[in-house]
Formats: C-alpha cells, sequence, structure tokens
C-alpha cells in the first residue's frame, strides 16, 4: 500500500505540474493555441479551458489524498 501511495504521489505531481503549465497566463495558454483566444466575451472561458480546470483538480484531489494517505501511514 506504502509502495502505491508513493508511485501515485510521484505520477500525480509530474502530472500536476505539467497541467498547471498548460493554464493560459496573462497572454494566451492552451485555449489561445487551439484557436479559442478569439472567443466572445459572453461566452467565459473556452472548453478547452473549462476541462484543463477539472483535470488540474482532479489531479490536486489525487495528490493531497496521496499525501494524507502516505502520512497517515508513515505515523502509524
Amino acid at each position: 500500500m506504502k509502495l502505491f501511495l508513493q508511485i501515485l504521489l510521484i505520477a500525480s505531481s509530474v502530472l500536476l505540474i505539467g497541467a498547471v503549465l498548460l493554464h493560459r497566463g496573462r497572454g494566451g495558454g492552451l485555449s489561445s493555441l487551439f484557436g479559442g483566444g478569439m472567443q466572445s466575451s459572453l461566452a467565459g472561458s473556452s472548453v478547452a479551458e473549462k476541462n484543463l480546470d477539472r483535470i488540474t483538480l482532479l489531479l490536486g484531489a489525487i495528490w493531497l489524498i496521496s499525501i494524507v494517505g502516505l502520512g497517515l501511514l508513515l505515523k502509524v
């Protein structure tokens, strides 16, 4: 179980770094890469940005769960 959580932590850390780097900064990001830079003001974020937000939140939750799980296993 400990090895599984360590592997999950490393994998989710690398993927989380990649997901955060794909987010739009001040001048673009993944949505502008696929032509989402010309969106209307009423639409808000593009579909790519919304999906990237969801993936980032999911990866963050997996990372947090693996950190808490490893902490509990090491404490016992």
